[in-house]
């Protein structure tokens, strides 16, 4: 018995090792891409050289230089002594920004390149945009996987065991269910607008802006709208503790949607505040409605899920009614 237990230690010591490696060296050219933009080496427009996008860019790279960081956590042993906000915040956002891309590079890859190349940039800017999608796509599915090793040994309640566990004592169940509730509620309507936006519909569109839904706007679009009906889904039935007989998935897409909704969003702001930045289809007060819906939403649903989180943990210490 003894014996199993060390060799699944030591199979999950591996996995993380390969899995956080691998996301380190997947980041490292999106991080020397950045650099050189910082600087104003090898950019592919005039426009890049504005100081808002050096700013951007700045920060994409402390960002990516976090990832690197992060990663190694994960696959040494000093990053299980991390503070848990420290890694935990970072992780959220990452995952919300990833994930949803990961799917979507397939498609969203190539359109990004031939809209690009329309209007006027670089031929080099090709060959960067060909290793910023696979840093993100290699990040996307490697430091996930890290993370699934890291979380199993740091906190394993977070992923597996039954959905049910009990209710400590002091529990937080009936404002878990509340805030359930108006999340899942608003993450519905968030999910069916966007939807409805991306098969066309033209309620709240700026009809002189018609033109301008092009596949980047509509996929974008969609996944939004898609993982706002799984987070939806995700946080009644944590909350509920109907609807799944395990634990992790429902975990999964809370935990997905709730960060995926903040940091889009929150992308969508920053980048909205650019000089160059171009005008969005919907109308303005549409715009700005649905994406402080989106932030608001994503930080409720992260902080229901926290204290789902905080409750488990103590039911599985034997804290039990």
């Amino acid at each position: 018995m003894i014996s199993t237990t060390e060799n699944q230690t030591a199979r999950l010591t591996r996995m993380r090792k390969i899995w956080g490696y691998g996301a380190a060296a997947a980041v490292s050219p999106y991080l020397l891409i950045k650099i050189a933009w910082t600087f104003g080496l090898f950019m592919p427009t005039s426009q890049m050289g504005d100081p808002s996008w050096r700013t951007a860019n700045a920060v994409t790279m402390v960002l990516a230089a976090a990832g690197i960081l992060l990663a190694m956590a994960f696959c040494r042993p000093w990053g299980e002594r991390l503070p848990s906000w420290l890694v935990v915040f970072p992780v959220w956002v990452g995952t919300g920004l990833l994930v949803p891309m990961l799917l979507l590079a397939p498609v969203l890859g190539p359109a990004a390149i031939r809209r690009d190349m329309g209007t006027g940039s670089a031929d080099y800017w090709v060959y960067e945009q060909v290793f910023v999608m696979l840093s993100l796509v290699g990040v996307g599915i490697c430091l996930p996987l890290a993370l699934a090793g890291y979380a199993k040994t740091r906190w394993p309640e977070s992923l597996g065991g039954p959905i049910d566990c009990g209710d400590p004592q002091g529990n937080t169940r009936q404002l878990q269910f509340s805030l359930a509730r108006f999340v899942a509620g608003g993450c519905i309507l968030l999910g069916v607008i966007k939807v409805f936006w991306a098969l066309g519909g033209t309620l709240g569109i700026d009809p002189v802006m018609l033109g301008d839904r092009d596949l980047w706007w509509r996929l974008l679009s969609l996944s939004t709208g898609v993982w706002a009906f799984a987070g939806a889904w995700g946080i009644l039935v944590l909350t509920s503790r109907r609807g799944s007989r395990r634990f992790l998935l429902p975990m999964a897409a809370a935990w997905i949607s709730s960060g995926m909704l903040f940091s889009y969003n929150l992308f969508n702001q920053l980048s909205a505040s650019r000089p160059d930045a171009p005008n969005a289809p919907e109308y303005p007060l549409a715009q700005v409605l649905t994406v402080e819906a989106g932030t608001v939403l994503g930080v409720m649903m992260g902080m229901t899920l926290l204290l789902v989180l905080h409750d488990r943990r103590r039911a599985l210490r034997g804290e039990s009614k």
